[in-house]
């Protein structure tokens, strides 16, 4: 059975249910306490919705950001530039794939938006935070222990952010198709993750037309 949680018609407007507007919304994420978190694509925001049983009391609200940009602040002082996934761990932070400023950006329960990793460049590179470079990431994930994984849609790899904001391949190397272990696969713009609580993840192989499985060995 499909019904419209919330949303009317393409836009920006907050409040409850149906009257409620956004933008090529491209991903969604729950928390544990039900609410849901939205990359709010072409609004440049990440947007929340409180539960309720009835859709004219589900509440929108702008989470975090304001315009297209480059800001880590608070709430909607923050900005971000064409946000296209969500992931929400145990403790109720939100991490985001900040497509267009090839970034990972984090959420704090109480709405502080930080750069986890990358520099801004569309490029590669491995090693700590803000050091590192990303190619227009499209889709996070979160496991229990607090791991992201990244999928690097114009690097052709899934790359995995620690804790301690270190950032290595998990697997991919350059644009194709191999199953294979580590950085012997092969993808072909991957778009989505997901991990499970094995600690698999799954990717959305968007050019393959593909859905692949990565043990937590990397193969």
């Amino acid at each position: 059975m499909v019904s419209t949680f919330v949303g009317s018609d393409r836009g920006f407007e907050k409040g409850a249910g149906n009257a409620t507007q956004f933008r090529y919304p491209s991903d969604v994420a729950v928390d544990s306490s039900g609410n849901v978190y939205v990359a709010d694509f072409d609004n440049h925001r990440i947007r929340k919705i409180t539960p309720a049983a009835r859709i004219e009391d589900r509440k929108v609200s702008t989470f975090a950001g304001s315009t297209a940009g480059y800001k880590d602040a608070t709430g909607n002082t923050a900005r971000f530039n064409y946000p296209s996934d969500v992931a929400v761990d145990s403790e109720g932070n939100v991490y985001v794939a900040d497509h267009v400023n090839h970034r990972i950006r984090k959420i704090t329960p109480a709405g502080m938006v930080s750069t986890i990793a990358g520099t801004g460049a569309a490029a590669f590179a491995n090693g700590a935070g803000n050091a590192t470079q990303f190619n227009f990431p499209y889709g996070v994930a979160v496991d229990s222990s607090g791991n992201v994984y990244v999928a690097d849609a114009f690097n052709h790899r899934i790359r995995k952010i620690t804790p301690a904001e270190m950032v290595s391949t998990l697997v991919g190397t350059m644009e194709g198709y191999k199953d294979a272990t580590g950085t012997t696969a092969r993808f072909n713009y991957p778009s989505g993750v997901a991990v499970d609580s094995s600690g698999n993840v799954y990717v959305a192989d968007h050019v393959n037309h593909r859905i692949r499985k990565i043990t937590p060995q990397g193969w």
